[in-house]
C-alpha cells in the first residue's frame, strides 16, 4: 500500500490512503523547511555517520518507516551488514565503530531520550572531545532532524517500505 495517494479529507485537507494527514501536501512550507534543516545538518558530516545516527534514533523511536529508509540508504552507500545489524547494540560491539561514531551514537541516545534524564555531562564531553564545535553542532542538528522526521512518520502512520528506496 502506498501512502502517497491522497483522498479528500475534512475541510479540504490532504489525507493519505491510511486515513492520516499527508504532511508534505498539507504543510508544504513546513515540509520544505524541514528538508532544508536536514540538508544543512548533514553538511560536512561523514555520510556513514549520518546514517548511523539516523538508524539509532529510528530504533529508539520505533520508527520502522525511517529505519527501513536509512538502512537502505546506508547499504547503498556501502555500509556493511555487520555494522547495520549491530547499531542497536553498539556498546557491546564497540570494535565495529570508531571513537567518533561511538560518541555520536551515545549523544544520539541521550538527545533522543532526553526526557529520561537530559544529556549527561559525560556523554556531551565525550562528543565535544572528538568533534570540533561546528561538527558537534551539525551532529546535534542531525539528531534533532531525525527525531522530527521520526515523529512526522509515526504521527502520520507512514508505512515502512513505501518510500521508494527499497
Amino acid at each position: 500500500m502506498t501512502t502517497n495517494t491522497n483522498i479528500a479529507g475534512a475541510a479540504g485537507t490532504a489525507v493519505a490512503e491510511n486515513g492520516r494527514l499527508d504532511f508534505a501536501k498539507s504543510a508544504p512550507k513546513v515540509f520544505r523547511a524541514l528538508i532544508g534543516f536536514d540538508a544543512a545538518a548533514r553538511e560536512g558530516l561523514d555520510p556513514a555517520l549520518v546514517e548511523l545516527i539516523q538508524i539509532r534514533a529510528s530504533h529508539l523511536n520505533h520508527c520502522a518507516y525511517c529505519l527501513h529508509m536509512h538502512t537502505n540508504d546506508a547499504r547503498k552507500a556501502g555500509e556493511s551488514e555487520d555494522r547495520l545489524h549491530l547499531v542497536a547494540v553498539w556498546r557491546e560491539a564497540r570494535h565495529f565503530f570508531t571513537e567518533k561514531e561511538r560518541a555520536a551514537l551515545a549523544l544520539t541516545e541521550a538527545v533522543t531520550l532526553v526526557a529520561d534524564g537530559g544529556v549527561p555531562d559525560d556523554v556531551y564531553a565525550q562528543a565535544a572531545a572528538v568533534f570540533d564545535d561546528q561538527e558537534l553542532a551539525h551532529v546535534l542538528a542531525l539528531i534533532l532532524t531525525i527525531n522530527t522526521w521520526n515523529r512526522v512518520a509515526l504521527s502520520t502512520a507512514k508505512v515502512a517500505g513505501t518510500d521508494g528506496r527499497g
